[in-house]
Parts: C-alpha cells; structure tokens; sequence
C-alpha cells in the first residue's frame, strides 16, 4: 500500500480539524469536510474518518504506536 507523506497527513489533519470547528449548516463547509474525510480515509487505507484520524497521527513524526493519547 502507498503510504501518505507525512506533511500532506498533517496538512489533511489540519484541515479536517478546522472543518470540524466551524460545525457549520453552510452547505459549502459540509461539501469541503466530506471531501478531507475521503481524502483522509484513502490516504491511510482506512473506511471510517474516525479511523483515518488515528492512523493519520500514528504516521506523524514523534508518534508513538505506544501513546493511547493521540486516538483522544
């Protein structure tokens, strides 16, 4: 499987993140989380955004698979 880099998974992270605090009814704001949800998920191989997130971080430098901490 194709590995994300690191950079664009902390980038998408990011992004992601944002989207969910704005918890936004703006139909444009919705369209752009379901997208970095899906991009989330197919950049770590995973079905489930929840899922994408802790691999996501898992992959980050300084993460350790050890940690409980990063799936908070």
């Amino acid at each position: 499987m194709l590995m994300a880099h690191p950079v664009v998974l902390d980038d998408l992270l990011d992004r992601y993140e944002t989207l969910c605090l704005l918890n936004s009814e703006d139909p444009e704001v919705r369209r752009r989380l379901e997208d970095v949800s899906y991009t989330l998920c197919v950049a770590t191989g995973t079905s489930d955004v929840d899922a994408a997130v802790i691999a996501a971080r898992l992959r980050l430098p300084g993460a350790r698979p050890q940690d409980d901490s990063v799936a908070a």
